[in-house]
């Protein structure tokens, strides 16, 4: 090389190794902290998702509209290699249902036909109701609930433990011989707003309606039974399933300036439920991604590495979004860096979990330190860095070896109101949601920035 030529090289590595100083990525967290909180655009974002398109189910109008509205956000961002990834997705439609107590006095329920669940017969069906605390319970009275409505009421205890009830309780009461199955919706408080959410079948059995009744309605049946009461309910319910839709993940990008085969992800699901407006469950990690790598953007801030935006479609009832891009990225695998994913609520971010599959315990704890030192930056947000869990989307990825990385919101209030009417747009607080991009953002730069790898 030429002298000329070294002395250029030299004063470019020396540039980069400016930029991704201590000092230097902390003045970049500040620019980007103070433009999310001056333009509070993952907001304005948020409500425009959610009240000029609203809820977006796989399969639904709404959700075409969401993936044609986000690419163009990004467009406009001037992002690159702006594009939607073909997925073909299931198509669930809820249709007309209702559920009425006959015995021991009339009484109109509110419920939610669980996704997937097929439909009553034509008129709805009408039977007696028997009140279960577990599958143990079901277990003893065995084909005692043949025809009958086998209603779930477990309390609240985790989501994690308390969702078993909803995805398999069709299928258990099904074994015995049940007309159909109801859970107790799935959150620790209602204001007579049911939960709705995924279940799944067992083929062995045959498929039944199921749909969550409100904690108010599955306590005053618990009552009723204890005081050895006749339950008797009419149950409609015109939920079926559709052909598969064909639907999209959207994708944007930063390409990286000196290693732009390496990529940081940052996500969320543009899907929701058929209910409210999706706002915390995901509009608020779709805005907070698509909000971090704009900031970047738009400051003109050049990372090393390329920093990608992906908006899964499908993550509420199928997971296609990312199966379909595990699929047609494998071959880049060894190159992503780390893959973010936000989906719970819009509250601030508590911390930031490392999810490794295939590592050893020493690795993880090797990986867990360098995730802390690239981390240092984030110390102004007060945010956790732990392993754990990283998110449904990425999943698919992470299992087969790529890094993920869960962002973890507070969470406080995000199971009352998730899969419910009750998730609406006004419950989102804007500087909550500036600070959630900001942090990204610091996070995704100093990520871009460096040269740490994760295993």
């Amino acid at each position: 090389m030429r002298p000329a030529h070294c002395l250029l090289a030299l004063l470019a590595a020396a540039s980069l190794g400016a930029q991704s100083s201590p000092g230097a990525l902390r003045g970049a967290s500040e620019r980007l902290r103070a433009e999310a909180f001056r333009t509070y655009g993952a907001y304005e974002d948020l409500a425009w998702l959610c009240d000029r398109i609203g809820h977006r189910l796989s399969g639904s109008p709404q959700l075409d509209q969401a993936i044609a509205w986000a690419q163009n956000r990004l467009k406009a961002a001037g992002l690159a290699n702006v594009h939607a990834e073909p997925v073909m997705v299931p198509h669930w439609v809820r249709g007309h249902e209702s559920a009425n107590l006959l015995l021991p006095a009339p009484h109109r329920l509110h419920i939610l036909g669980l996704g997937g669940s097929v439909g009553t017969p034509e008129g709805g069906l009408t039977a007696d109701v028997v009140v279960v605390g577990s599958f143990d319970e079901l277990d003893k009275l065995g084909e005692a609930v043949k025809g009958k409505i086998v209603l779930f009421d477990v309390p609240y205890k985790g989501y994690g433990h308390t969702v078993a009830y909803r995805h398999d309780g069709a299928a258990k009461a099904a074994k015995y011989g049940a007309a159909a199955a109801l859970v107790r919706s799935v959150g620790p408080v209602s204001l007579d707003t049911p939960h709705t959410g995924a279940m799944d079948y067992d083929p062995a059995y045959p498929k039944i309606p199921t749909a969550a009744v409100t904690i108010e309605a599955s306590t005053q049946m618990r009552r009723m039974q204890q005081r050895g009461e006749r339950i008797q309910m009419k149950l409609e319910m015109g939920a079926k399933m559709l052909p598969d839709a064909p639907s999209a993940n959207v994708v944007g990008e930063i390409r990286g300036t000196e290693k732009p085969e390496e990529v940081i992800l940052l996500s969320g699901h543009l899907d929701s439920w058929d209910v409210g407006q999706g706002a915390q469950d995901d509009g608020a990690g779709t805005v907070i991604s698509m909000e971090a790598i704009r900031l970047i953007q738009s400051l003109g801030l050049k990372p090393r590495r390329t920093i990608r935006v992906v908006l899964w479609t499908n993550e509420e009832n199928g997971l296609r979004g990312g199966q379909a891009y595990r699929d047609a990225h494998r071959a880049e695998f060894k190159n992503i860096i780390a893959a973010i994913e936000s989906d719970s609520g819009s509250e601030k971010v508590a911390a930031f979990d490392l999810d490794l599959r295939k590592a050893t315990p020493e690795a993880k704890a090797k990986a867990l330190e360098s995730l802390k030192q690239v981390g240092a930056v984030l110390e102004p947000f007060k945010v956790a860095l732990r392993l754990g869990g990283s998110g449904a989307d990425v999943s698919p990825m992470v299992r087969e070896g790529v890094t993920g990385i869960g962002m973890e919101h507070i969470a406080s209030h995000y199971f009352d109101i998730h899969h419910t009417e009750a998730d609406t747009f006004d419950k989102v607080d804007k500087d909550d949601l500036a600070h959630n991009a900001a942090a990204l953002a610091t996070f995704a730069y100093a990520l871009a920035q460096s040269d740490v790898r994760f295993q």
